[in-house]
Order: C-alpha cells, then structure tokens, then sequence
C-alpha cells in the first residue's frame, strides 16, 4: 500500500496514468473504506510515536499536547471498526494479534474513546462543590475542589502503537486482494463506457 493513490495504477498500465475516472461500484466503496482504515491507522502509528516523545519530555509533558493527540489516536482508531460491513472486527484484532489479552485491551480503547470524545462532561478533571464550615462547625463559605485525570502513560502508548501496527498489516493485504479484485471487473471495459464516468485529477509527482 503506498501513500501515493497513482502509483498503485501503474502496475497495470505503463507510466502514469493520464485520466482516471470515478469507480462507485460496490467493490470499488469497500476499497477506499479499507484505504479509510488503513489511513485512520497510520494515524494512530503517528499519535503514538509523537506521545512517546512528549511524554519524554522533563520536567514534564505538555497536558494539552498529549491529550490531543491522544483523543486523534482514539478517535482514528475506534472509526476503524464502526458501521459494520468490512469495518475491522474483534476476530481481525485476534488474527493480527493472537498473542496477550488483546480483547480486554480493545474494549478498554473503546471506553476511553467515549470518555474523551463525551459532549457533556470533562475528561480531564473532575470538579466539587462542598461547603466550608468554621470552627463552631457552621457554613463559612463555599469550596470548589477537583480532581486532575492522570495523562495517558508510555505502556497504553505503545500497546496501542502495536495493536494499530498489526491491524494496518492485516488491512493491506485486504488493500492489494480488493484493489485485484475491483481492477479485474474493469479490465474488459470499452473506451467508450470509461469515459461516461467521472473524472478525477491526477497529481503528478
């Protein structure tokens, strides 16, 4: 799988591609939505390889640093299995890594993602109201406290890291079995129908 949609193409034809015209078959949907996951995942690798630095980082992380980028790393990697259909499955999560309780720690992501991406309450801290009492034991005014989440720590990091690592491999062969499969429908297409289908811009490097 490279980065560079044109030179998948030319495997097929020689040089690059002139035109390329806009596939909507149903092969060609499940295609770009394992590309999507395959991307989501390249995602995560990165958010864990900048969350291993920052955290590294003395006297001490940045807060916000890690919590954003650790929110993007859950986020991309809990889309990878929504919607159903060829969405990542926990039966993939076994395949790409039969080894350790790989389950337990899917399920855990999954948490976390609804507990940073929550519309209503705060995932970094926790607050109270309690009221102050002097010392004849009588209301002296009103306290505010709170409670600071712990940031995420290097171990959750690079678990992750791994876990998204062997699913990203597990995608692309999916990407290159699918990109086979969509090709072979179209091989035999005549000049005349390809150009009935929309164009797409093609980057030249």
């Amino acid at each position: 799988m490279t980065d560079d949609v044109t030179d998948d193409v030319t495997d097929d034809v020689a040089g690059q591609p002139t035109v390329l015209r806009r596939l909507d078959t149903a092969d060609a949907t499940t295609l770009v939505h394992l590309v999507e996951m395959f991307e989501d995942l390249q995602t995560v690798l990165r958010c864990c390889e900048r969350l291993v630095t920052e955290l590294a980082v003395e006297p001490e992380a940045d807060g916000v640093v890690v919590e954003a980028v650790w929110t993007l790393a859950l986020l991309s990697y809990a889309r990878c299995f929504a919607g159903g259909g060829d969405a990542l499955s926990e039966r993939d999560l076994t395949t790409a890594q039969p080894t350790g309780d790989v389950l337990e720690w899917h399920k855990v992501m999954l948490a976390l993602r609804e507990h940073h991406a929550n519309a209503v309450t705060n995932p970094r801290e926790r607050f109270s109201v309690g009221v102050a009492q002097d010392g004849d034991g009588a209301p002296g005014g009103v306290a505010i406290t709170s409670a600071r989440q712990p940031l995420v720590d290097e171990v959750t990091v690079r678990q992750t890291g791994a876990v998204a690592f062997a699913l990203g491999a597990l995608l692309d062969e999916r990407i290159e079995t699918q990109q086979e499969k969509v090709f072979l429908r179209v091989r035999n297409t005549s000049t005349d129908d390809l150009e009935k289908l929309a164009r797409l811009d093609v980057a030249h490097a």
